[in-house]
């Protein structure tokens, strides 16, 4: 039997630089996923404490709110999504600080979307 763990699954994309984030939306809806995006991070906070989603999606430097405030805000307010921080803050002490923050994992740019895809199948399984 074959099991399409992804279909009707709901991500939120916090990014603010425009291409990325709709190459992951164009590509993710490809998947059959449900995509929103925010570009900045207080619109992307907003959709996240106020919409259900399955996934977050979210760079750590962002306009009007950072990726890591974003982060702890979220899990302060007992939200318990799952958050993969997508980032060009590549130093270990930076990952530490993302995961830290409440983030599940940590992918670091430029990335391979194979591997966007296998992390998020990975955290779909949680």
């Amino acid at each position: 039997m074959f099991f399409l763990y992804n279909t009707h699954m709901k991500i939120l994309v916090i990014e603010d630089e425009h291409r990325i984030a709709n190459y992951i939306k164009k590509g993710l809806e490809i998947k059959s996923y449900v995509v929103d995006v925010a570009y900045d991070g207080e619109e992307g906070f907003a959709l996240a404490a106020h919409e259900k989603y399955d996934l977050l999606i979210l760079d750590r430097m962002l306009p009007s709110m950072d990726g890591l405030e974003v982060c702890r805000k979220l899990r302060k307010e007992g939200n318990h999504i799952a958050i993969l921080m997508l980032t060009a803050k590549t130093q270990i002490d930076e990952k530490v600080e993302g995961l830290d923050a409440g983030a599940d994992d940590y992918l670091t740019k430029p990335f391979a979307f194979t591997e966007l895809l296998a992390r998020i199948r990975a955290l779909s399984r949680r």
